[in-house]
């Protein structure tokens, strides 16, 4: 089953066989801020909103802010039964409570449903690749996946299914035709499993983490839920440094 730490605020990884306008001048050049996460990650949506603090005040310091998708429950896992049902039911309902973000539960009485986050992370990496090859405005990727988690945490939705992505290309001025493409190609398939391998190989087992990273090396910011200011003071720290 699904192993999310109420005490810490994170989802525990399964595991996985090991198989924007012009970029941003970045005043330091040393740093990097990188968020690793799942679109289907609960405490992801918990953390939501600080993440988009971070990556602000990032954008403002000129520091890169980078996603990797992490694959939670990539292929699935544990059967839509009633007991795993009930469990998603009590863990949104304490994530609520904790953070304070919505939560719908029309999902739950879907008679079938397979809890599969790799084709939402892929998503999520096809819009990575439009933002770098079409210049796209600064955290299109980020705001993609904010709307998708609202789209299958708050409405109900099936990330697996394209067409749940239509409305939220629509809305960030996206062709949804050509993120289809590039959602459906190998090419996506094949630089999701990267990202997947690359959180592991940084010794990441859990989401949301959030790691700073300075000439290369990288140290944890954060790990579970935790509130913005809290990840914002250590940045200020290293920034100052």
């Amino acid at each position: 089953m699904m192993k999310c730490d109420p005490v810490t605020g994170a989802c525990l990884l399964s595991d996985l066989d090991e198989k924007a306008a012009a970029p941003l001048q970045k005043i330091r050049s040393d740093l990097v801020v990188r968020y690793i996460g799942d679109p289907m990650c609960s405490w992801c949506w918990g953390i939501s909103p600080a993440v988009r603090e971070v990556a602000d005040f990032c954008e403002a310091e000129g520091i890169e802010f980078s996603m990797t998708m992490g694959g939670l429950r990539a292929g699935g896992g544990d059967p839509w039964s009633s007991a795993f049902k009930e469990f998603l039911r009590n863990e949104w309902q304490h994530i609520a409570q904790a953070t304070g973000q919505p939560f719908g539960y029309t999902l739950l009485d879907a008679p079938n449903f397979t809890y599969d986050t790799e084709p939402a992370c892929r998503a999520v990496v096809a819009v990575q690749l439009l933002q770098e090859r079409k210049k796209l405005k600064s955290f299109t990727a980020l705001n993609f996946f904010a709307a998708t988690q609202r789209n299958f945490y708050v409405d109900g939705k099936d990330p697996k299914v394209v067409h749940f992505y239509k409305g939220i290309c629509e809305s960030l001025d996206l062709d949804f035709d050509e993120f289809r493409g590039i959602f459906e190609s190998p090419e996506a398939r094949q630089a999701v499993g990267r990202e997947f391998v690359q959180c592991r190989q940084w010794g990441v087992r859990s989401f949301p983490t959030l790691l700073l990273e300075r000439n290369q090396v990288r140290s944890t910011l954060a790990v579970g839920f935790v509130k913005a200011e809290k990840v914002l003071s250590r940045l200020r720290q290293a920034v100052a440094y």
